[in-house]
């Protein structure tokens, strides 16, 4: 009998791979164990491999197919076996509305058996259900879910767009309705007030180009964790308030530290990143309003300090997390982050290792940036961007001038959460803290 090779789960939030490439063709010779493709998630890449000894009699899936996880992408078995069987066939859909379930509640805190709430999206509904659902004016909680546990996924609001399901007056309201309310919140008078059809979403420009008028061309299909990138940052742009405030902190203490760190023997890794990694930590777990989530309707504090910092990758931008860094060491945060760096850089991070973060860290420093704006990793409160380290003129005691150098920090929040102030008040606790570092 034909075994079947199914396209295996990568970590819970992974709802689909997209195959990169196949390293055998239908009729070769394959060994349990051999790599039979390379696929990518939109957060890693990993090879499948044979499941059995045999003959490949089917390959039912084609590169750059993006095909869910679990399903059957390939037979192996005898020479002149039927598998038609295994081939996977279109998907009917019912033509019926999908039962309602009780919503499930969004997130949850995180807790000490490293079951973390999904990157942006409640638990109940996956990121891609979710933008889908979205996009097309539709209540993701009130669809019942396919995946596991009940979780509603993408096809499952494809196939109720499909039924012709209706959209909730809530989520008309939603969409469509302009509040009244001081800074346009929607009160309840806007909601029960009857709703004008949402814009449709603005189309990208049509454009014209040819070899001929341009040059040589080189069209790149948007996919992976290019695409994963620019549905977050247009999302997280598109739904909150962001608001970004630029300070800088006195570099001597940690520039002395990562010089003596450097010379010794135990602590030579140490890098810059890694204290400030620690520094925000031990100061992002005092300012509650910061370590959250905002979730429109809600927020969720955090007790323990998630922290996110963003990496860059032949591939592209990764954001892996240091789970309960407000309790690590300063050596244990600067292994952590190695770890998850080199994770990311190989292909090979767990796609659970990128999500579930409470706060992010992005750092600059090193290509020379003065100063940016950090883009919210939603439904995080904030995001602190670290800059490069620039002489400063100060006021010394007599009245003089003297240069110090100082590292630049521009920090990006959620003004629909939080205030200026508070923000503030963080930024000049981190201040103090990179100021007064100890060796």
């Amino acid at each position: 009998m034909a075994t079947e090779v199914l396209m295996p789960r990568q970590g819970q939030s992974v709802e689909s791979c997209i195959i990169i490439g196949w390293k055998v063709k239908e009729g070769d010779a394959v060994t349990e164990g051999q790599s039979l493709c390379e696929v990518e998630t939109d957060k890693a890449t990993f090879e499948v491999e044979a499941t059995a000894t045999g003959t490949m009699l089917g390959i039912f899936y084609e590169d750059d197919d993006d095909v869910p996880v679990l399903n059957v992408i390939a037979a192996i078995g005898e020479p002149g076996e039927d598998v038609s069987g295994l081939r996977p066939v279109e998907e009917e859909v019912s033509s019926q509305t999908s039962e309602v379930s009780t919503p499930v509640s969004t997130v949850k805190a995180p807790t000490s058996d490293l079951r973390f709430p999904t990157f942006g999206t409640s638990e109940g509904v996956s990121p891609r259900a979710r933008n889908l659902a979205a996009s097309k004016g539709l209540d993701p909680s009130t669809l019942a879910g396919s995946g596991p546990e009940g979780r509603v996924i993408e096809r499952d609001v494809l196939a109720a767009l499909a039924s012709g399901a209706p959209i909730s007056p809530a989520a008309q309201a939603k969409i469509a309705a302009i509040g009244s309310g001081i800074g346009g919140r929607i009160m309840a008078a806007d909601v029960q007030a009857p709703v004008a059809a949402a814009p449709a979403a603005p189309a990208m420009p049509e454009v014209s180009y040819s070899e001929e008028s341009m040059g040589a061309l080189k069209e790149i299909k948007v996919k992976g964790v290019r695409k994963l990138v620019a549905e977050r940052m247009l999302g997280s742009m598109q739904t909150t308030a962001q608001l970004t405030m630029d300070t800088s902190a006195d570099a001597r203490a940690i520039l002395a530290a990562r010089k003596q760190f450097k010379a010794s023997e135990d602590k030579a890794g140490i890098t810059i990143n890694d204290l400030i990694l620690y520094s925000v930590a031990q100061t992002v777990v005092e300012f509650p309003d910061l370590n959250a989530y905002w979730l429109g309707e809600k927020m969720v504090q955090f007790e323990n300090v998630h922290l996110g910092f963003a990496v860059d990758t032949p591939r592209g931008l990764m954001v892996p997390v240091i789970r309960f860094a407000n309790k690590l060491s300063l050596e244990e945060i600067s292994a952590e982050a190695k770890r998850l760096g080199k994770a990311c850089a190989e292909g090979t991070i767990d796609p659970d290792a990128l999500s579930g973060g409470t706060f992010t860290v992005t750092n600059l420093g090193a290509a020379g940036i003065e100063s940016f704006t950090p883009v919210l990793n939603a439904p995080e409160v904030g995001i602190l961007g670290i800059c490069n380290v620039q002489l400063k003129p100060m006021m010394d005691k007599e009245g003089g001038v003297e240069f110090i150098p100082h590292m630049g920090l521009s920090m990006t929040f959620n003004h629909c959460a939080t205030d200026g102030a508070p923000v503030g008040g963080f930024l000049k606790a981190v201040r103090e803290r990179i100021s007064t570092i100890e060796k």
